[in-house]
This record gives C-alpha cells, structure tokens and sequence, in this order.
C-alpha cells in the first residue's frame, strides 16, 4: 500500500474523511472506508501538484470573483471587482478607485452574478472573463494573465442586470439584460401605471477584439417584462441570443403571485445580426443617459473614469424579423443552449418537467410565419411549433442546464436538491444524484461553449446546514465536485464557498498557466510617480501637498525617515516594488491613514492619501511577510505643528535628503 493509501485509510478509520460521504460523519456514523478512499484520491492533489481546471464563481453580495482548483476545490484567490478588497488596496488606492465610480457616484460594492469566459469560433480562447454587477447594473472585463479587473461599464436604461454577462461565441459582444423594468428615459411615474410604461434594456457591449475594450454598441428597448437570463447562439444558431422572461403579466405588486398567472411565459429570440446591420446603416436613436466607462491602464498601473452622455437605443419593432417570442412553461429562470446550438432549454420554475426549444423549427415557423399573437409589436410564435421535447424529469424546480462533451445535459433542480442528467434528442433521464441542499447553478467546465470538456460538475447550493462545523447563523455556502467522466455521477467532493456564488465559468489550467503574468516589468512601468531608481526617491512639497516617492525591496523603504510634514498636509505615499521575482510583493501601512493597506506587486506602483491629524511620529511598515528581516522593514513620518518652518528632509539609504 502506498502512502495515500494509507494516510487515507488512516482518515477514513478516524471518521474525518468528508469526501463523497453524502453523511453526517461526526455524528457518531462511519463512513464506507473503501468508498471514501477511492473517491479522495480522485480529489487528492499532492504538494507541489497542480490541479486540472480553473473555476471561477461569482461571489454574488461580496462583488467579487473566487477562484478554485477542480478537483481539489482549494480556493487560489479572491479577484476583487465591484468591492473595495483591504488584502490588494483595490478600490482603495488613488490609481483603483476611479474603478468604482458610477453615474451615482463612488459605489464601492455590487452583487456579482455571472461570469463567462472569451471564445473564439465557440471555444473558450483564456484571454478574458466578464462579470456582471447585479444591483448598480456594471459589466466588468477581468484580465486571465493578470487575475485583475482592466475595465468596468456602467449600463444605463437597466435595473437588476441580470441576465448577463454572457458573450457571442466570438466575443463580438458581451450582452446585459435587465431584470427590473423601469421607466425609461427614467421619470416620475406612478409605480401603478407600470403595464406598458415601464421597459426592459437589453444592451449588447462591443468587445476590441485586440485588447478587450468595451462600448455600448446598442440598447434594444424592450417591453416590460423581467429578463432572467440568457445565451447565445452557437453553431447553427450563432447571431441570435436568447433571454428567458417572467412577469409577461407586467404585475408590479406581489409578484409571487401576480407574476404567476399566465399559463407560459417567453424566451425572447434576438437576430443581433440584424439590428447591427441596422445600426451601422444609420439606425436607432441617440438619447441621453449618464453612465461611467472605467478603465485601467496596465502600464500606467492607473484607472481613469470617464462619464459618458449618450447611448444608442433600438425600437425593436423597426427592425422587423429581429425578435420573436417563444412560448415556455410559465417563471423560467434559465435559458440554455447546448453545444450544437440547435436546442434552447427553458427551465420553467414551477414546471416538473424540462422543456426544449429547436431553433430549426423556430426558422421554419418564422419563414412560414406561423404567429400566434404578438406583444407590443413583437411576433409569438406557437408553443407547439418550437417544442422540440420534453424531459419528463420527476424533478420539482428546474433551474438551469450545462452540457458534457458526450451529448448529455444536466439541470439542476432547487426544490428537490438535485441533479438529473439526461440525454440531448431521446430526452431520457439516464441519472439523478442528490445535492446538498437546495442547488442553484452548475457548472461543467466549458460546458457553456460549443466544446465542452466534461469531466466534472460543480453545482453550487444555497443552503448548507450539516455539511460543515457550524460557525453561528451566517455560513459559507457549499458547492459540490462530481465526477461525470462516467455513465453515473460520482459526488467527489464538498467544499464551502465566499459569498453566495450565482454561476461560475471553468476551464482547463493548460489555457491559462502559461499566459499568466507573474511581474510587472520595472522597465515598462510608466506610472507618473514610479521610482525606478532608488537614487531618485524624494519627498516633495506643493503648498499643503505632499508627494512621497518611495521605493521598496526587501527588506526596506527608500526614503524611510520622513521629517517636515505638517499637521494639515495631504501627503500622498507613491510605492513602487523593485522586486523582478515572482511572488514577493511587499505592503505598506500607515498609522492613522483611513484607507486600507497596499500590497503591491513586483514591478508595480501603487498610491494613497494620509492626512495626519496629530503631532507626533508616526510609524509605517511593510505588512506583507516578505523577507527574515521583515520586521525590519520600516519607517517613521515627522509631523509637526502647521505653523512650524521645519523644511521637508529624509533619509535614503542612511543619507539625508532634502
């Protein structure tokens, strides 16, 4: 027996395994030995091994992105997005907090939901991942060779940007749907005149295909109805987008109930093909909106904000044959399409079964144009028409589908806690396992893609209850690893999760590793107060404004004893890390500075503001363990009173300065 084995089989006896036991273990049960060991080492990454595929998962209400390993489920890292993050400075620093202005101002948090990864030709190409930001509607662009945030758009005309951000199979677009209709251009209007006053923006995002650069291309200024959530076509049907809807009643009050009265609800089917086929031959119209465009510039290491004043908007009844509306089993929430791009799945909330949609049958109802009705213009077409199957699940609660590699579907079932795979064209249930507990979204790495790779499943739960040791009312969620390389599902592996994840995107480590940056290069750094030179550290005054350019290695700060500030003075600390090795960043804190610690990269420059209240001296120090002389690494600020004549004067490298 090797070592695992027997370190496992050591676990097992003791009753500490978690993996796979589906139980509760510390309660006094024993876990089957031979199960749990065989399916630990399927989880099993040994030190110094590396794990197959990345995870991303959205951190919904922390408005950040985490980042695992599958299949050992240990979390790398946290990618602050939409919050300020103390561990970076990000949203603190002078050069990030130009990424969390908004048309309302500084918003330093949101509620990220759904992150998907750049695709070239239908496969995922590593290169960039987008993010949405639920509540202040935001789109973000988060860079896979650094693991930062570049770029944030703000979307005007929405509400609850929900159903985003899911991209075109060629990162052509990043598409937002809003999920609370609002009157639009926003006014004062009685809530009871929503019916037919109040509408929904669907806002297709241009990507720069060279370097990711967003823009609002287009909002499509829908009807009134709540838009869940969403994808593109693919294959076969790439040029259309798909969007679930509920509330076609337009209730405004109660929706629990009043939003629950029609017999079906719509997918809504978007040709953008077409209607950018109208904008740039001159359509739409440009309104006035306000919104913030936030990017950041890698060499500059600096976000700027710029707010904009316009935005183009489409009456979709202008351009005929660009949307339809297909019939599905009433409160849908997800809205999928598998790797042929010729099914649309509609996961009707308060449906048992699972209903599909073909997108063949869909073109011949169009060209024959078989309608059933219309709403506000936009042609319906029958239910019987666009059915393609149903699958008769047994299940209670259906949310949403992700594909494997081998023609198999699996949906996720909230009421019932479960996963039910099932077979694309027979519409078979071949397997069900139970989750643990009440299962929202799943994810199979590259499973929204035309090639997914289908080895694991991870389906992320709402509620945790017994799976770990209890930490009061508030835990972490769960998320679960299943094995899917199989005709069964196999349950791997459980492991608590930040925030609430809503979905998340996956992909092989082979896409990414290479291409992720461990340095920022001293000699391409270009930020207007980078040190690239130890010899050039300084302090400056400009009237009440004091600028420090410091530089930093291990194991001290270049200047580090600073005399000559006054009580009253803004004295701003210009970091830059002269490391050019990977992983050594270094911190710096400040006694009294009402902002959080930097921890800045090599290579890299970062800022922030200090105002000293008090006469004193007053420490600063390195917080990020970088060296055996860590501790050493210090300095001291001089303040003195604000009518005091002391001229500025600092040490570098025991010398003084001035």
């Amino acid at each position: 027996m090797n070592k695992l084995k027997i370190k496992i089989a050591i676990f097992t006896a003791a009753g500490l395994l978690l993996a796979g036991c589906g139980g509760e273990i510390n309660k006094g049960k024993k876990s089957n030995g031979a199960l749990s060991a065989n399916v630990a080492e399927k989880v099993y990454i040994a030190p110094g091994e590396q794990d197959d595929y990345y995870a991303f998962l959205s951190g919904g209400y922390s408005g950040n992105l985490t980042v695992y390993g599958l299949p050992s489920g240990r979390m790398f890292k946290e990618i602050p997005v939409f919050s300020q993050f103390p561990t970076s400075g990000y949203g603190y620093s002078e050069e990030t907090q130009p990424m969390l202005n908004t048309s309302f101002g500084f918003i330093p948090w949101d509620d990220l939901h759904h992150p998907d990864i750049s695709q070239t030709k239908g496969e995922l190409d590593g290169r960039w991942i987008f993010v949405n930001g639920n509540n202040t509607p935001r789109i973000a662009r988060v860079s896979l060779s650094t693991f930062e945030t570049e770029e944030i758009i703000e979307i005007p005309n929405s509400a609850g940007n929900h159903s985003s951000s899911f991209i075109t199979e060629n990162t052509e677009y990043v598409v937002a749907g809003t999920r609370f209709a609002v009157p639009v251009p926003q006014r004062d209007i009685p809530i009871s005149d929503y019916k037919g006053n109040f509408k929904g923006a669907l806002t297709f995002i241009s990507v720069e295909p060279e370097h990711g650069h967003l823009d609002i291309k287009f909002q499509l200024i829908m009807p009134g109805f709540n838009y869940d959530l969403s994808r593109p076509g693919r294959n076969k049907s790439h040029g259309w987008f798909f969007f679930s809807t509920y509330n076609t009643e337009e209730a405004n009050t109660l929706l629990e109930v009043n939003a629950s009265q029609n017999d079906k609800d719509f997918i809504a089917a978007v040709n953008w093909k077409k209607i950018e086929e109208y904008v740039n031959n001159g359509g739409g119209e440009m309104v006035t909106a306000s919104y913030a465009h936030n990017v950041y510039d890698e060499s500059t290491h600096t976000a700027t904000s710029t707010l904009k004043k316009e935005v183009l908007t489409v009456d979709p009844t202008m351009v005929p044959g660009a949307i339809y509306l297909l019939p599905t089993p009433k409160s849908p929430h997800g809205c999928d399409v598998d790797p042929s791009g010729q099914y649309i799945i509609g996961s009707g909330k308060l449906s048992a079964d699972i209903t599909v949609h073909s997108f063949d049958k869909m073109i011949a109802a169009i060209e024959a144009e078989k309608f059933a009705g219309e709403a506000y213009g936009i042609p319906i077409l029958a239910f019987e028409d666009v059915m393609e199957g149903t699958v008769k699940s047994g299940g209670l609660g259906p949310l949403h589908t992700e594909f494997d590699n081998n023609g198999n579907a699996y949906t996720t079932f909230f009421i019932s806690s479960e996963v039910v795979k099932w077979k694309l064209g027979t519409w078979e249930v071949v397997d069900r396992q139970p989750t643990f507990y009440s299962v929202g979204h799943l994810m199979i790495p590259g499973g929204n893609s035309r090639k997914p790779y289908g080895k694991y499943l991870v389906a992320m739960n709402k509620i945790t209850k017994d799976r770990y040791l209890p930490t009061g009312p508030e835990m972490e969620h769960s998320a679960q690893i299943y094995d899917i390389s199989g005709e069964k599902m196999e349950l791997l592996y459980d492991f608590p999760t930040h925030g609430e994840p809503h979905y998340a995107a996956g992909c092989s480590a082979d896409l990414l590793r290479d291409n992720s940056k461990k340095i920022y290069r001293l000699d391409a750094n270009k930020h207007p107060y980078a040190v690239t030179n130890p010899a050039d550290a300084r302090v400056e005054r400009d009237g009440n404004v004091v600028h420090i350019y410091m530089a930093t290695i291990r194991s001290h700060f270049t200047p580090d004893n600073i005399e000559g500030v006054k009580v009253g003075d803004k004295v701003y600390f210009h970091v830059t890390n002269h490391e050019q090795d990977f992983d050594v960043p270094h911190g710096i804190s400040m006694i009294g500075a009402q902002t959080s610690e930097l921890l800045i990269m090599p290579g890299q420059t970062k800022s922030f503001l200090w105002e000293p209240k008090r006469v004193g001296v007053w420490p600063f120090y390195c917080t990020d363990f970088c060296s055996a002389l860590h501790q050493e690494m210090q300095g001291y600020v001089r303040v003195s009173p604000a009518s005091s004549d002391i001229e500025l004067s600092w040490t570098v490298g025991g010398d003084l300065g001035e």
